[in-house]
């Protein structure tokens, strides 16, 4: 097979923004906002929970822009740890992005897909009698394996060049971002009953669901305060940080994208804009259609079925299955094509398989794109992504922090270098997000560690792989 030796730059600004927009928007924000509330208790929390993850996503965003002007190639995140610290930091991101941070994220919203492709073909529900294989407490349900197709679908499409990746992401992107702001504005002009004045009466005054088994019928709220509402933020934030997440996709594809020093800043300020501010309304209008009870325990966590079925009556479930549906699937194509960038150029560095650093006739790296599949397909059918997610989100938002703190020794490393784009409020803004961040992950180590130690174990298991990958190469 005739090969390529360089990537095309085919994709414009439209299309950074959409990978951008359209790999943040998964399906968290129709779920994580019913647990945030059960940690919280009270619609100002709520809403200053997602703000503060909102304040934070963009902060970041804004700042990777320096970076992304000075390394404007693929690999994105990779790249510059590499370059601000050295090749070991450099792999221990790329090698928890292999093992589950790009790979579980695609698992996961893989089998919300299939999930809610239930609603419309009983057979992807995960039911007893749609189990194809049991051995002891492990069960593998046809849902996993239609996820499993959706994601060889998507790397198989992607293999065949980035326009067309490029066009399904930017068309289900526009479409989801289109049928989000619809249902907000919806939630607020059809509801006949609102609960807006109800649920504020609960104000900042925090409280906890003193025994969540008992669900709606016996919900009962403890307040809290000091270091407990503190340690109930932290863990209301796993959920969000992870529903704003891979907004960083972006960079990973700088190779592929035009006037690459200007459009990957544009795209990134301009994505995450659009997504924090379509979160924070879809959290309004939750506030305005349903009680906060029962936004704490919606049906199965399915908080946006909920309001849909407030807002549309009995064809709200149809409805919101379909814009979720929409929306994991150019999810899962944003990540599926931005992932395989990394390990392209971890083996271009010597610290992957060599056959990954290659690409095809049309200019993508085909071999990685399938290796990240692998992981993906395997993580589906371990039933595990979930909890690996939970406990891995500690180890993004500290290597985000590490990546900005980049921008300080880099500043200091290196003072002429290219800066086509400098770090918007620097070094102010920079500095908050580094407080912020090291500030989540303490209270997670404090108050819920098991968030946080799984985590660093999979990255340090990265050292011994990098020694060997260094003696490898050598």
């Amino acid at each position: 097979m005739a090969q390529e030796s360089s990537f095309k730059p085919s994709l414009g600004l439209l299309d950074a923004t959409m990978v951008v927009a359209g790999s943040m928007i998964g399906s968290g924000i129709f779920i994580v906002s019913a647990d945030i509330v059960r940690n919280v208790g009270s619609a100002g929390w709520l809403v200053m929970v997602w703000v503060i993850t909102a304040v934070m996503t963009i902060i970041a965003a804004v700042s990777y822009g320096e970076l992304s002007g000075m390394f404007p190639k693929a690999g994105g995140q990779y790249v510059y740890l590499k370059e601000a610290y050295n090749p070991l930091i450099g792999f221990l991101y790329g090698w928890s992005f292999l093992a589950v941070i790009q790979t579980g994220t695609i698992a996961a919203v893989g089998v919300a897909f299939a999930k809610f492709s239930g609603y419309f073909v009983p057979a992807f529900r995960q039911t007893d009698e749609n189990i194809i294989f049991t051995l002891g407490s492990y069960k593998i349900y046809i849902a996993q394996v239609l996820a499993i197709a959706v994601i060889v679908l998507l790397t198989y499409i992607n293999t065949k060049g980035v326009k067309e990746g490029k066009i399904i992401q930017t068309t289900f992107t526009i479409s989801k971002l289109l049928a989000l702001f619809g249902l907000i504005v919806f939630g607020f002009l059809l509801t006949k009953e609102s609960f807006w004045t109800t649920n504020w009466e609960t104000g900042f005054n925090a409280a906890r669901v003193a025994d969540p088994s008992a669900g709606l019928e016996g919900i009962s709220w403890t307040g809290i305060g000091g270091a407990a509402l503190l340690g109930a933020i932290a863990a209301s934030m796993v959920g969000s940080v992870f529903s704003s997440d891979a907004w960083n996709n972006v960079t990973f594809i700088a190779g592929e994208i035009r006037n690459p020093k200007r459009n990957i800043g544009l795209s990134l300020f301009l994505g995450t804009l659009i997504v924090s501010i379509i979160y924070i309304s879809t959290n309004l209008m939750y506030l305005h259609v349903l009680p906060l009870n029962q936004i704490a325990f919606p049906d199965e966590d399915r908080l946006a079925v909920a309001a849909a079925h407030v807002i549309f009556g009995n064809a709200g479930k149809a409805i919101i299955a379909i814009l979720i549906m929409v929306s994991t699937f150019g999810c899962i194509n944003g990540l599926v094509l931005a992932g395989a960038r990394v390990y392209y150029t971890m083996a271009q560095d010597g610290l992957f398989f060599k056959k990954a650093g290659s690409l095809n006739r049309n200019a993508v790296p085909q071999w990685a794109l399938w290796a990240q599949c692998v992981v993906a397909c395997l993580l589906c059918l371990s039933g595990k992504y979930g909890d690996l997610l939970d406990m891995v989100s500690f180890v993004v938002v500290i290597f985000y922090v590490l990546t900005i703190a980049g921008i300080f020794i880099l500043r200091r490393t290196r003072p002429q270098a290219d800066r086509p784009y400098k770090a918007f409020g620097y070094p102010l803004l920079p500095i908050i997000y580094i407080v912020m961040g090291i500030s989540f992950c303490t209270l997670l180590i404090w108050f819920k560690p098991q968030y946080t130690w799984p985590g660093m174990i999979i990255t340090l298991l990265g050292i011994p792989l990098y020694f060997l990958a260094v003696n490898a190469r050598k």
